[in-house]
Order: structure tokens, then C-alpha cells, then sequence
């Protein structure tokens, strides 16, 4: 019986270490506004989670309907969770059933590379500042594009519109005219 409490007590304490590790790892990530330079590997493993950081610096991909952003219809702003460059709007995001993240869209420039890899032909797009992976692109999207900007959540911080101005993106709230007051 005491070995078991034990165990469970040893278990209670492990979860809510792992809580508090990543709801600090989560505060000090919002911390992250806007850099003009994509920061040193050790800085980057240090500020990422170990999906965040396979996705964006490995080239991963994150499961499917099992991620953050994939049915997220807040309005607000996509960063690139490693330099926090802006890249997607919510106005330009769609379902598109797939269980990512989808856009029409981008609102900055993003690279694109060719990727033979997994048997396919695609285009990969990554960011500018970070070079972050950040999914793909298809030309099977809605109208007025025709363009599916397949991302993976991993990839992103969400800035919700009320919260642009307080983490240094006040310059795109005019993207969302129903919030302005």
C-alpha cells in the first residue's frame, strides 16, 4: 500500500513538474516578439518544445487533428514560433480537412523550396527570418488563390487580436476591422 501511494505520489509530482516546465516554456515563447535574426541552435532548443523543434528545424510533421491550431477560429495573427516574423492572418484561414492548419494566403513573403522527398512533388515553404519549416503548398485551395498553404501548428505562435498591440503587432491590427474600436 505505501509503495503504491508512493508511485502515485512520485507520478503527481512528475505531472506537475511537467506542467510547470511547459507553462514556463509557454510564457517565456510569448515573451518572443519579433526578431530580425534567427537565433543560435542552443537558443532555439532551449526555447522550443521538442515537436516545435523537430517541425521547424528538422523538417518534421506533426500528426494530424492532433495539434493546436488545426481548428482554431480565434482571429489573430500566425508567427513563426522561432523569430516571431508574421506570416498568417485567421482571415485567410480555411478548413480544409486535412487536420492542419490552412491558409489561402500568406501575409509576408515566404521561401519556397522544391521537396522530391517521401515520393511526392512539393513545394515546401519555409520563413524568411528564421528559415523555419513551416509545411506546404498546394494548388488545390479556395478561390480567390486557388493555393493551400498547408502548415503545421508546431511551426506557429497564435497572437490573438486583442493581445497584437501588447506583444509589439499593433501595426496588423487593421487586418481585423471588426476589432478595432
Amino acid at each position: 500500500m505505501m509503495k503504491r501511494f508512493a508511485t502515485m505520489a512520485l507520478m503527481f509530482a512528475l505531472a506537475a513538474c511537467a506542467a510547470g516546465s511547459t507553462a514556463q516554456a509557454d510564457d517565456h515563447k510569448a515573451a518572443v516578439v519579433h526578431r530580425t535574426a534567427k537565433p543560435a541552435d542552443d537558443v532555439i532548443r532551449h526555447e522550443l518544445t521538442d515537436i516545435q523543434y523537430d517541425v521547424t528545424q528538422k523538417d518534421g510533421t506533426e500528426p494530424p487533428f492532433h495539434n493546436p491550431y488545426f481548428d482554431n477560429h480565434a482571429a489573430g495573427l500566425y508567427v513563426d514560433v522561432v523569430t516571431g516574423e508574421p506570416l498568417f492572418s485567421s482571415n485567410e484561414k480555411f478548413e480544409s480537412g486535412t487536420g492542419w492548419p490552412s491558409f489561402y494566403r500568406p501575409i509576408a513573403k515566404l521561401k519556397e523550396v522544391h521537396d522530391g522527398s517521401v515520393g511526392m512533388e512539393r513545394t515546401e515553404v519555409r520563413s524568411v527570418i528564421g528559415n523555419s519549416h513551416l509545411g506546404h503548398v498546394f494548388d488545390d485551395g479556395p478561390k480567390p488563390t486557388g493555393l493551400r498553404y498547408c502548415i503545421n501548428s508546431a511551426s506557429l505562435r497564435f497572437v490573438p487580436v486583442d493581445q497584437l498591440a501588447a506583444q509589439g503587432y499593433g501595426t496588423y491590427v487593421s487586418l481585423f476591422p471588426a476589432a478595432k474600436k
